[in-house]
């Protein structure tokens, strides 16, 4: 799992570049102030600010390592490989649910990008895993625990 490569968007890849840039600038500055401030309160073995202050450096520090880990590894979706008669990462897929007779448009992207709430849903989950190579017009029927989903894909864009 840890050499696995990471498929993000050229969009995707921004963010987690300014993430870590803030991280390493912003947040580790603040963080190394919050604990010159907290030492300055004298004994350390009963300082609740001082282990707060080095639990959080040690989370800001941990999420560093793996923000530069999965940037080492990232595979970059250029947006003219992707195509739009079948459904791959990086399309914008119209789909048409069956059950619930509404149409609804998800963004597929790789797992490190998927946020459900604004409709990008990973090429691992479920639902994304059944339309990847999907074409238009096609029925994609969806194992979910209560059962099986169907889909009819009504389109595909960039």
């Amino acid at each position: 799992m840890i050499n696995k490569e990471v498929v993000l968007t050229f969009e995707g890849l921004k963010k987690l570049e300014q993430e870590l840039e803030y991280l390493k600038t912003v947040k580790r500055r603040e963080v190394a102030e919050r604990i010159k401030q907290a030492l300055s309160f004298g004994d350390i073995s009963e300082n609740s600010e001082y282990d707060e202050a080095k639990n959080e450096q040690a989370q800001v520090e941990g999420r560093i390592v793996q923000l530069e880990g999965m940037l080492k590894r990232a595979k970059v979706i250029d947006e003219d490989d992707i195509k739009t008669d079948v459904v791959s990462i990086g399309s914008k897929v119209s789909i048409y649910d069956m059950e619930y007779d509404e149409e609804v448009e998800y963004y597929i992207v790789g797992s490190t990008e998927a946020d459900p709430s604004k409709y990008k849903i990973s090429n691992e989950s479920p639902v994304g895993k059944a339309l990847i190579g999907k074409a238009k017009d096609e029925i994609v029927e969806v194992q979910v625990p209560d059962g099986v989903i169907k889909y009819k894909i009504l389109d595909i864009r960039k």
